[in-house]
């Protein structure tokens, strides 16, 4: 008996040693992107001809853009704004000297897919930045909250979900057929757990990560990358444009450092810094999380650095 007890736990020993093993190697492997999961300096080209980006006016879509220009690909950029978008071509097409199309489209809104497709329908299309996206406010706020919130809930998941699934209805059977191409979902780190005070948005994007999960396994086999990429905190409008630090990624530095993970998994945070405070987030108990005072401090927080914006602006302008 004793002996028996002594194999049982010896090896269950083994399992959990080779366990987390395997998992702290896959992990280091990830402070290393261009070592280990290197790309050739033909790979987006190699796709296809184009690349498609939704939300590019401005922000994370907006780098994508000009990043996957600067790799040679044509460009069709797409948002709501035409003269934001105009400007925007003008700027690729002045640095990258690659074409760009523009498509304009309010993606909160129902019935425009037809047309997107029509525009699209004759592009080798190699590469898709499913980025658009929105919040309800960016001050934290309870669902019940939200004025209009009827209309909230159509915009958040026609921009955030329907989106998505559509523009993948639309430019996967071609990617399918050709057996290449890149997909790259734009989640949110906040996604990685329920997160209060933003819960229509969270909730939106934990469906952008397991559809993106999900399709990767339907058409891995197929050649077709499809990867969920999930940042935490990119200076953009959405989040009041603060102030870049080590966590704070300007949208530049944001894309740059995303695009090297392509080969890392279905999902990925983008950056070194985001993989850190995604694990710090999994290992706060909720209980802690989901207290009146964290979401008290929280929306404190933000409102104080929207003031405190908002002042040094005035300060500016005077």
């Amino acid at each position: 008996m004793k002996s028996l007890m002594e194999w049982f736990f010896t090896s269950l020993g083994t399992v959990v040693v080779i366990y987390y093993g395997v998992k702290l190697f896959l992990f280091s492997r990830m402070l290393l992107p261009k070592r280990w999961f290197p790309l050739p300096k033909s790979f987006f080209l190699s796709m296809g001809e184009w690349a498609v980006v939704t939300g590019a006016s401005e922000g994370i879509g907006r780098q994508y853009a000009f990043a996957l220009a600067e790799h040679g690909m044509n460009v069709v950029i797409m948002s709501r704004t035409k003269v934001n978008l105009d400007k925007v071509a003008r700027e690729i097409s002045e640095t990258t000297h690659r074409m760009v199309k523009v498509v304009v489209a309010d993606f909160t809104k129902d019935n425009i897919f037809t047309d997107i497709e029509e525009q699209l329908k004759y592009l080798d299309i190699g590469v898709l930045v499913n980025n658009v996206g929105m919040v309800p406010s960016t001050v934290p706020r309870r669902f019940l909250e939200e004025e209009d919130l009827d209309q909230i809930i159509m915009s958040v998941i026609n921009c955030n979900v329907k989106t998505m699934v559509k523009m993948c209805k639309i430019i996967l059977p071609g990617m399918e057929n050709r057996r290449k191409g890149v997909i790259l979902n734009i989640a949110s780190g906040v996604a990685s757990i329920p997160f209060p005070m933003y819960s229509l948005y969270a909730a939106s994007k934990i469906f952008v990560e397991r559809f993106s999960q999900g399709l990767q396994a339907e058409y891995k086999d197929k050649g077709v990358i499809i990867q969920a990429v999930a940042p935490f905190g990119v200076s953009t409008r959405m989040v009041g444009y603060q102030q870049i630090n080590a966590f704070m990624l300007s949208p530049r530095d944001f894309v740059r450092s995303s695009l090297q993970y392509i080969r890392a998994g279905d999902k990925t945070y983008g950056s070194i810094c985001h993989m850190f405070l995604g694990w710090l987030l999994l290992c706060i108990p909720l209980k802690i999380l989901h207290t009146e005072a964290v979401f008290q401090g929280l929306q404190n927080y933000v409102e104080r650095q929207q003031a405190e914006k908002r002042c040094s602006s005035v300060i500016r302008d005077a």
